[in-house]
């Protein structure tokens, strides 16, 4: 074409610029040397240069491309270039950039062009602009389809549900029908409002009006009737698609496993003909959602020998599971691997880490990590004001708290939880008062029964018993077994045996098969030399086949965790084990009839060396 002279031929050199940009012999590169080398090359070749870019792996350079189109004398954006400008900055979530492009189309009047004016909703919903967008769309000229459904769907992925079925009903109003993209958006607000009857009213509605049930839409019906408790029909769904993508495994896999069925969600992760990152984070995620901790990082092993790469989601399921077991040196080696593999340390696995460390005893680690951490929101602060507490660094807990709020963050009812209890293991009553009223008073958060536990259990401590009975009773809601129960310890702590009775009352009315209740009771009248009182309630307890529940502990060995009950004995060593107890209880003695021995291990003899 050079040769011929043909290149100088604004539609040879046209189509020449459009194969290298957008066929699937792709050369971007050749394509801007022809481009910038092309005399005065039209509107067209611009705009096909920087649709490339657009669908290249570096959309930034479409943005380069448009101001070098403002630099070129006798060319000037056209209608079709400002759609790809805006389609890269909703891609890149260039917000100011995307208004000032759209300062442009304003000044060359290409605002009523629906094309456009669909491209700039688009791209400030994608950026999370909503109100911008729905200005933009009440003052358009003109308006379709896309213009509707790209309102809708930046409502809900924002989870505003209820607006954006409002917009629906106005679109119906308006005489625009829906079609398949729109529904996706209202499935989606039911599954957001888990409003299963406006669900099925949707999926009728889908099926009377002969709308294409399309794998993204089937997908978005079986993630509501999950969300809606309505098993089977997500499952019906689910077995009627023909091509299942790893979306549809997935939503199935999850909706089981937050339902509690991970029997059910294992069964299909293990049918599934593939399975990347996606479905093993939700696997694991089910464990850990379920308490099942030790299960979820048996299957992270698993995954890891399959070779399946983790991401920062698997890393934040796993120091979970770790916070639930206290299985620090498996949280330790999560961390190593973080940093070994430099896995981005975004503000959820940075709160991972806090919350691991302070939960698996190491506090000064987590203060540690907490500092270093590039970005933190409420829940960091919140994980660490609960892991201050936790190891009853109350005023420690308290002076975070301020800080909180002297950066603008916002506390929420978890971040309170935390707080009082700081106050309640470190004693201090009015500043417990204080928080329990600041709730509602200044964070406009109502106090919960967990909040009402905490603030008894305070008080119940001090010796405040009346009051604490008295805040029981101007609880907006009925107390439950947890609040009654604050009360009841503190009854037996301070030897008040007759509202100890009355507690234990209301307590056996809400459970009257918890052992623990009469144990407790019994004790308390042991204690108060009632003993007579103290038979009955033994008696009646094994009148009404009430057992004690045994009691469970478990213990990390080399990353392992190991738990057990009372008299269990299904460990392979528990012989060595009993053994070992039988040694220690054996010194315990020992020690307390000999106040003054030596430090040293010779005089336990050669069987307490080996049993530590």
């Amino acid at each position: 074409m050079v040769l011929t002279g043909l290149i100088s031929d604004g539609f040879a050199s046209s189509r020449l610029i459009s194969f290298c940009a957008i066929s699937e012999w792709r050369d971007l590169d050749y394509c801007t040397k022809i481009l910038f080398n092309t005399r005065n090359p039209n509107s067209f070749s611009w705009n096909v240069a920087i649709r490339g870019f657009l669908d290249s792996e570096i959309p930034r350079e479409a943005v380069v491309l448009y101001k070098k189109v403002l630099q070129c004398d006798g060319i000037k954006p056209d209608n079709y270039t400002y759609p790809l400008l805006f389609k890269a900055c909703a891609r890149l979530s260039l917000i100011r950039l995307g208004n000032g492009v759209l300062g442009h189309v304003l000044h060359l009047g290409f605002d009523s062009d629906l094309f456009v004016s669909n491209a700039v909703i688009h791209m400030l919903v994608s950026c999370g602009d909503l109100e911008g967008a729905r200005k933009v769309f009440d003052e358009s000229c003109v308006r379709d389809l896309v213009s509707w459904n790209s309102m809708i769907n930046g409502y809900v992925r924002r989870g505003s549900a209820c607006e954006a079925l409002n917009f629906y009903r106005e679109m119906l109003v308006e005489g625009i029908k829906p079609d398949e993209v729109t529904m996706i958006g209202v499935v989606s607000s039911c599954a957001q409002l888990e409003d299963l009857d406006l669900g099925r009213e949707s999926h009728r509605y889908i099926e009377e009006n002969g709308l294409k049930l399309t794998i993204s839409l089937a997908n978005a019906l079986m993630d509501m009737y999950m969300k809606c408790g309505n098993l089977e029909e997500a499952q019906k769904l689910f077995d009627s698609m023909t091509n299942k993508t790893m979306v549809s495994w997935t939503t199935i896999i999850v909706g089981y496993a937050k339902s509690g069925l991970l029997d059910m969600a294992r069964k299909i992760f293990y049918a599934m003909p593939d399975r990347d990152v996606v479905p093993w984070n939700a696997m694991i995620g089910g464990y850990v959602h379920a308490n099942r901790g030790k299960e979820a990082l048996a299957l992270f092993n698993e995954m890891q020998a399959m070779n399946i790469k983790p991401d920062e989601v698997t890393m934040v399921n796993c120091l979970s599971a770790c916070s639930q077991l206290g299985a620090l040196n498996v949280g330790i080696w999560i961390h190593h691997y973080i940093e070994k593999y430099e896995l981005s340390l975004n503000v959820a696995l940075g709160t991972a880490l806090v919350d691991m460390y302070a939960k698996c005893g190491k506090i000064s680690k987590a203060l540690q990590v907490f500092q270093e951490l590039p970005r933190r929101n409420s829940l960091t602060w919140t994980a660490i004001i609960c892991g201050l507490a936790l190891h009853g660094n109350a005023y420690e807990a308290i002076a975070y708290f301020s800080e909180m709020i002297d950066s603008n963050l916002v506390p929420d009812e978890v971040t309170f939880l935390g707080l009082l209890s700081a106050c309640c293991h470190g004693g201090l009553i009015e500043e417990g008062r204080k928080y329990l009223a600041q709730m509602s008073s200044k964070f406009n958060l109502s106090p919960k029964l967990k909040h009402y536990s905490c603030m008894v259990d305070l008080l119940g401590r001090a010796g405040l018993l009346e009051e604490a009975e008295a805040l029981i009773k101007s609880m907006p809601m009925e107390a439950d077994a947890v609040v009654w129960g604050a009360l009841f310890f503190a009854c037996r702590i301070h030897g008040n045996v007759l509202m100890g009775e009355r507690v234990a009352s209301k307590l056996l009315q809400l459970d009257p098969h918890d052992s623990g209740i009469y144990v407790l009771l019994a004790n308390m009248y042991g204690e108060a030399d009632m003993w007579e009182e103290a038979r009955k309630v033994r008696k009646m307890m094994r009148q009404r086949g009430v057992e004690k529940t045994p009691g469970c502990s478990s213990i990390e060995v080399n990353g392992i965790v190991y738990e057990f009950i009372v008299r269990d004995k299904s460990h392979p060593q528990s012989e060595q084990i009993y053994e070992c107890l039988i040694q220690l209880t054996r010194q315990l003695e020992l020690v307390e009839c000999m106040p003054d021995f030596p430090g040293d291990n010779s005089l336990f003899g050669s069987n307490f060396d080996r049993c530590i």
